[in-house]
């Protein structure tokens, strides 16, 4: 039982009332990946637009992109890995802002799952995007200002259709694999049904073919929180050199939430204090858990735009591979080729199996080659960025099985 402290000695066991930190310690980094990335570059003139699903012909326009491992000779071992939300480009190697290591090192490189010696591993930052790829936080060439809310709006398709053209660029016709988790799987997934004939094998992994209900809300909660930030300013806080650092903290806490489980803030957190032994009678970050959320809050926004976190959330909330098949799921994949493989995790509510689920029925009634696995974890929605190990090696046999099937072997470069 807690005991009750002065007024003076619950001030003294303070240690930051202030909701989010707000340095600006990376925004200078994070300003100079917007136009000139340190990763590669596709540059795409007028004469080579992009064509919008909002009606816009996108031109010019760029995609930056990693690229891991060596295209062999038959230009057939390549994969596309799709990002989530709030990734980008840089999958396996140093991040340019952060400074951390790649967001999927635990799948991607030498000897891993995907094997960056024996594949050509292609990661690019979606279209909408703050990494480099054109989005609301580049410069738009037709007046020299950043695009702000003037950016169309963007969707999964847009995206695809964006990669296409990437992998175009690159003289890469089809792909032995697309990868992709969360948003990443959606893009995968929407990539398997727009181009069937240019993709060997899809993992699709903690995804849908469209958002619930209940995740649209998610997304408008966070969207709500960062208009409602006085320096979000309509969207055009660049010209006032600030950013909706507390909204855009609010809506990447609420987020992360979704990310986990219960159990897994309940094993990593519970209802421990943090750095004291009884409460302040304060609105400090009492609780690990609060301090927790609100590093990821405050660490989020030295690398990522607020006007890019609308526009993606708003992507993934548009997405609907049925609704161009009236409506029937199955019609979107009807005469696919293509090999799947569809995972879910037991604790993640935010894409419960049941969406995985779905899929794998439309897959079957098109008489589809697909695979389907629900691993048994605690992890919540995240532990497919993890070191869950059935989930790496469930990977690895897949990918493994369909290099085998296409003529892929441990010698190919």
């Amino acid at each position: 039982m807690w005991v009750r402290m002065t007024r003076a000695e619950a001030r003294s066991k303070m240690v930051n009332t202030n909701p989010l930190k707000t340095g600006v310690s990376s925004n200078g980094e994070r300003a100079r990946e917007v136009d000139t990335p340190s990763s590669q570059v596709a540059l795409f003139g007028a004469d080579k637009p992009l064509r919008l699903d909002c009606g816009v012909d996108l031109s010019p326009f760029q995609i930056a992109y990693q690229a891991y491992g060596q295209l062999n000779a038959d230009r057939s071992n390549a994969i596309l890995i799709c990002h989530a939300l709030t990734g980008d480009q840089h999958v396996a190697n140093v991040h340019p802002v952060t400074g951390k290591r790649g967001w999927w090192e635990t799948l991607v490189g030498p000897g891993k799952p995907i094997d960056t010696d024996r594949y050509f591993v292609v990661c690019s930052n979606v279209i909408g995007g703050c990494m480099g790829s054109t989005g609301p936080a580049s410069t738009n060439p037709a007046t020299g200002k950043v695009w702000g809310l003037d950016f169309p709006v963007i969707t999964i398709p847009d995206m695809a259709r964006a990669q296409a053209m990437l992998l175009d660029h690159l003289g890469i016709e089809k792909l032995f694999a697309v990868v992709g988790g969360s948003m990443g799987g959606m893009q995968a997934l929407q990539w398997s049904a727009a181009y069937p004939e240019r993709v060997f094998a899809t993992l699709a992994v903690a995804c849908s073919t469209r958002h619930s209900a209940q995740n649209i809300a998610f997304h408008e909660l966070g969207r709500q929180a960062v208009m409602a930030d006085p320096d979000w300013r309509g969207g055009r806080y660049f010209e006032d050199d600030t950013h909706p650092r507390r909204g855009l903290g609010v809506a990447r806490m609420a987020a992360h939430i979704t990310y986990l489980s219960d159990a897994a803030l309940h094993r990593k957190f519970g209802r421990r204090l943090q750095d004291r032994e009884l409460p302040t009678f304060s609105f400090d970050a009492d609780f690990e858990v609060e301090s927790y959320l609100r590093h990821q809050g405050s660490s989020f926004v030295e690398r990522f735009d607020a006007n890019s976190y609308l526009y993606l959330t708003r992507a993934m909330d548009y997405l609907d591979i049925a609704a161009d098949h009236n409506g029937v799921l199955a019609e979107a994949f009807r005469g696919t080729r293509t090999r799947f493989c569809v995972v879910s995790f037991t604790s993640d509510w935010l894409f419960p199996t049941s969406e995985s689920r779905a899929v794998v029925h439309a897959l079957n009634a098109t008489s589809a080659r697909v695979s389907f696995a629900e691993i048994e974890t605690d992890r919540g929605h995240d532990a497919f960025l993890l070191d869950v190990p059935e989930f790496i090696d469930i990977s690895r046999a897949f990918l493994e099985a369909a290099a085998s099937a296409h003529g892929l072997n441990s010698a190919s470069r």
